[in-house]
């Protein structure tokens, strides 16, 4: 399930980010890179020593944010990297890592830091099976899609593309398992909405939470 989430951050939050990236410096994303990435990898990076508070601000304002709970059901945020794409810089076609240390990446994500206006290029494309879409979001907006699609980012042709990118181990292993658990959790929300708490609401309850409990690891 591939899913847009807005207002991850707010106007303030952005202001305060880009201010600490435009005077941070940064290092060779190739760095980061598995062997076989290193070769389509061409972008900057903030090194692990200086965006430690940056990378907790990002999880922090994830966690809180509901529709990325419902959606990705998060065991642990374990990865986050600060990314510059400068004019020329690109990231060619890759699949994401499945094991990063001792955590599994289940789900991606990408928070953009500055508006589409700021740079021509850069949009994140990710393949289906049959087809492609590409995506360009607002800041203080995120994208997640599952680790195992293939993915790249266009090249930069004019302007800074900032954002940031991590990968969420989850509670719930299966992709299909998820979005069934996603689709629920929103029917039960709106039956709420329209009718406050009735038998219906309880049962469609007890359903997620007989599921979550049955595939959650």
């Amino acid at each position: 399930m591939i899913l847009q989430l807005p207002n991850v951050l707010s106007q303030d939050e952005r202001l305060a980010i880009g201010t600490t990236l435009a005077t941070a410096e940064f290092v060779d994303g190739k760095l980061t890179a598995g062997w076989y990435a290193k070769a389509v990898k061409h972008n900057r990076q903030l090194p692990a020593e200086a965006g430690k508070d940056l990378r907790d601000q990002v999880k922090t304002v994830l966690n809180r944010h509901p529709l990325f709970q419902a959606a990705v059901r998060p065991k642990q945020i374990h990865s986050v990297l600060l990314s510059r794409y400068d004019i020329g810089m690109s990231y060619g076609r890759h699949a994401d890592n499945a094991l990063m240390g001792q955590w599994r990446s289940d789900v991606s994500f990408t928070l953009f830091l500055n508006e589409p206006a700021d740079y021509d290029g850069g949009e994140l494309v990710i393949e289906g099976a049959d087809d492609e879409a590409a995506y360009k979001l607002p800041a203080g907006q995120a994208l997640v899609y599952p680790s195992s699609a293939l993915h790249r980012v266009e090249e930069v042709t004019r302007g800074v593309r900032w954002v940031a990118v991590g990968w969420v181990q989850s509670w719930v292993r299966d992709p299909t398992q998820r979005e069934l658990l996603f689709d629920l959790d929103t029917v039960r929300r709106s039956l709420f909405a329209q009718t406050d708490k009735s038998n219906e609401f309880d049962l469609l309850s007890k359903s997620l939470a007989n599921l979550l409990r049955r595939w959650a690891e």
